[in-house]
């Protein structure tokens, strides 16, 4: 876990513009991850290009996350390959589990919650940034006076990796017991209907493909990189506490739809046009 597993986007409800580090992170987990490959830049560069983003900002953004160790780059001849390293396959498998494997609801919630506060000394301004960033993607939700709540049983040591603030977190599994009123805690914590609206713009915005993505390839990265935005502050709510039409799971059933349809033709564009090198060759 990392201060990059939320993807940067723009703001506003529906994130519709990706930026460039979403986009790339789309792209190195479809076509990158569990490969044993790095890719040429030229090759990236031309892909984020068909996705409306321009050769300035990735390498810019290519340059950024090498620097946070991110990326391992390598140069063969004129060419420079870019692959991955041990800190970016775990963002990259976190996402794709999120987008994949999760849900957007809860429906197997056995009404236990994970309750965390934390207080840390002035100075540690980093330190809370990436952790408040770690707990909104792990679901959780500021609830009142400092304490942050989360359905289910949150595995909070790996959202602790590498901040050095294990004596400043204090973490508890609770039930709630009359005369709490769960709907009011969930509203308290989470801002719902701003979640339903971002499930709604998703809705509306993929109701037809994108007009300025050339090719199957970009509109399958602008897909991917647009769900993993909007679930990316999602926190998977108990299904039974949630409005009876909530959009979440529809927009849910249209990303995996349009993904069958797109992906077989977006990895082909890919294996025709990707410069790549296996992670072998770009070690010796």
């Amino acid at each position: 876990m990392t201060d990059l597993a939320v993807p940067e986007a723009e703001e506003g409800v529906g994130a519709e513009t990706p930026r460039p580090q979403a986009l790339l992170l789309a792209f190195l987990g479809g076509h990158v991850l569990d490969r044993g490959i790095h890719v040429a830049t030229a090759s990236v560069l031309d892909v984020l290009d068909r996705a409306g983003i321009s050769e300035h900002a990735t390498r810019s953004t290519l340059s950024r996350m090498a620097r946070r160790g991110l990326l391992h780059r390598v140069r063969r001849g004129r060419n420079v390959y870019i692959g991955l390293t041990d800190r970016s396959r775990a963002i990259l498998h976190d996402g794709e589990r999120r987008m994949w494997r999760d849900g957007v609801v809860d429906r197997q919630w056995d009404g236990t919650w994970t309750l965390l506060g934390f207080s840390m000394p002035e100075s540690w301004q980093r330190q809370r940034h990436a952790l408040r960033s770690r707990l909104l993607w792990a679901g959780f939700g500021g609830l009142q006076g400092g304490l942050w709540i989360a359905p289910g049983d949150v595995d909070v040591p790996p959202l602790l990796d590498g901040l050095g603030a294990d004596e400043h977190v204090k973490v508890f599994q609770a039930r709630a017991l009359p005369p709490t009123d769960l709907a009011e805690i969930i509203r308290e914590a989470w801002d719902v209907e701003r979640l339903a609206e971002r499930y709604r713009a998703f809705l509306a915005r993929w109701e037809d493909p994108p007009a300025h993505a050339p090719d199957s390839l970009a509109r399958d990265l602008l897909l991917e990189s647009g769900w993993l935005q909007t679930i990316r502050a999602d926190p998977r709510l108990p299904r039974e506490h949630l409005p009876a039409d909530w959009p979440a799971e529809p927009a849910q059933e249209r990303f995996f739809a349009l993904s069958a349809e797109i992906k077989p033709a977006a990895r082909a564009i890919a294996a025709e046009v990707l410069d790549t090198i296996t992670d072998a060759e770009a070690e010796d």
